[in-house]
């Protein structure tokens, strides 16, 4: 055990006189979908769920990468970093290749990585093992990096080496969490606030559709493609203008043909981040029954508008909704598949999931993932 956070048994082999462990959350986003390539607002939290990291050096210039999760060790030259597409170690090795990129300079590593974020359910586990791998490299060559810039380092490693160009909601919120709060960040500005999440007697589940569907990133192209349109248009008679954050309702109305369905994709961003905002009131003034309606008011504005839902996740969100001790649940991430993320009733909870999962699978033949999950601190080093 170290600090409160105790060591996972399978990285025990790893560790000597030596070591630095590092530990970084995986993520889960209560409001704000679809707004930050629309440089809105976003309301993402840690998790209790995260990915490991042992480190030291090892006076080479190699580095040595081993999963316990996969139980495979691999080797790579310091001096020729590149993308292993597919493989786990590219997350490890593109963060390093970007510390290189800016003059930083580290040697030769050993590395064990060990990870209990679900993979695939939405929870950014890519982001967690980036960042504990910059942090840990941070840590363990005295770089000196601070946490907003270990953030866009983690990003940029996922853009050039995963090829998947993400936002940096995943990453700041892996390196940021505060236990039992939320952040409010600002995607444009990455200026960011923490609101306090008290759940009293609710607890956060996430329900895994176990749906992955291809359409994911094509239609992520089309709707920032459509958001862009949208500007462009409102741009006609407001000029000042420079994104979907600038707009209001008002300016949407006055400028894009409701019948387009541009302007129900706009209509969408626009009114979420007002959401968004709203929400934050709620919480400050501890009113999370107000908080959970505007979850509710989320998902249908992603399933209507935005249409970037399923038929998988609309049935989760649809039989939770008129049940009085599920107060918010929407469906969490770029959509077409993954999770819903629900606020339930704690001594309610256990019952409602088998109730669920069981109409889940008569209905669509897949079994259904449940997963409780508490809101964390952000990565740190817990032992050194």
């Amino acid at each position: 055990m170290s600090g409160t956070y105790t060591i996972p048994g399978p990285l025990q082999p790893f560790i000597t006189d030596k070591a630095i462990i590092v530990r970084s959350p995986g993520r889960i986003n209560l409001i704000g979908e679809h707004t930050d390539y629309n440089e809105g607002f976003v309301l993402p939290a840690a998790i209790d769920k995260a990915v490991y990291v042992v480190i030291e050096k090892n006076e080479s210039d190699t580095i040595v990468l081993h999963s316990t999760d996969f139980n495979e060790t691999v080797e790579y030259s310091l001096a020729a970093i590149k993308p292993v597409f597919g493989h786990w170690s590219t997350y490890i090795l593109g963060v390093a290749d970007q510390l290189q990129q800016r003059s930083y300079t580290i040697g030769g590593f050993k590395l064990a990585v060990y990870g209990d974020v679900p993979l695939g359910a939405g929870l950014s586990s890519s982001a967690a093992i980036e960042c504990a791998t910059a942090f840990a490299l941070n840590e363990l060559f005295g770089l000196g990096i601070t946490r907003k810039e270990l953030s866009l380092i983690a990003q940029k490693a996922e853009h050039e080496f995963a090829g998947v160009k993400c936002g940096i909601m995943d990453q700041f919120a892996s390196l940021f969490g505060k236990k039992n709060n939320v952040i409010r960040l600002d995607c444009r500005s990455l200026d960011y606030e923490y609101f306090p999440l008290e759940l009293g007697q609710y607890k956060l589940v996430l329900l895994d559709s176990q749906v992955k569907h291809s359409l994911a990133s094509t239609e992520y192209n089309v709707r920032r493609s459509q958001c862009e349109a949208g500007v462009a248009a409102i741009q006609q008679q407001y000029p000042a203008v420079k994104s979907l954050r600038d707009v209001s309702l008002e300016m949407i109305n006055g400028c894009i043909n409701t019948a387009d369905i541009v302007y129900r994709r706009c209509k969408y961003v626009v009114e979420e981040n007002i959401r968004l905002q709203e929400g934050c009131t709620d919480l400050l003034n501890g009113n999370v029954e107000a908080f959970g309606k505007k979850m509710y008011a989320t998902h249908e504005g992603l399933s209507k508008d935005y249409e970037v839902s399923c038929k998988e996740l609309d049935y989760l969100v649809e039989q939770v909704q008129h049940t009085p001790f599920v107060i918010g649940a929407r469906m969490m991430g770029g959509g077409f598949g993954g999770c819903t993320i629900n606020i339930i009733q704690k001594e309610e909870a256990d019952a409602l999931i088998e109730k669920i999962t069981e109409k889940y699978r008569n209905t669509f033949q897949k079994e259904l993932k449940s997963y409780t999950v508490q809101i964390e601190e952000g990565t740190s080093v817990i032992l050194k």
